[in-house]
């Protein structure tokens, strides 16, 4: 079996370029989208996604948001989610939606390889699709 999906959430084009070509370099399939909307597109068209990447504060919809719709519609996922400010409140709400990591921006790109390859030697048996 090989390394899972990874599908990142960002309304910043640089920051979505950095972290494809970063985990790609890694040996990850990567897909990339600006906001939730489209990872909630991109999620329908692909269920082969097992990663979610999700910046905290975008337009339209924020990674909780879309965090709570993959949990409100059983798409279990390995939900990770990054800003560059995290409130108490926000950090409490992600670990109830099950994210299982919170990465504050600028983070170091060896922390997020880390965190993606950590999530990726578990064992996605009996998980719920």
């Amino acid at each position: 079996m090989g390394l899972p999906k990874v599908l990142i959430v960002d309304d910043d084009e640089e920051s979505r370029q950095l972290l494809s070509e970063v985990l790609e370099g890694n040996g990850y399939a990567v897909g990339a989208v600006a906001d939730g909307m489209a990872a909630r597109e991109a999620l329908r068209q692909d269920g082969g996604f097992r990663i979610v990447i999700a910046d905290l504060h975008m337009p339209k919809e924020t990674g909780l948001q879309l965090f709570k719709h993959l949990r409100e519609q059983n798409l279990i996922h390995d939900l990770i989610l990054m800003s560059s400010f995290i409130s108490v409140s926000e950090r409490q709400l992600a670990g109830e939606l099950g994210a299982r990591a919170l990465l504050e921006k600028p983070f170091r790109l060896s922390e997020l390889l880390q965190v993606v390859g950590e999530l990726a030697r578990r064992d996605p048996i009996g998980l719920a699709r």
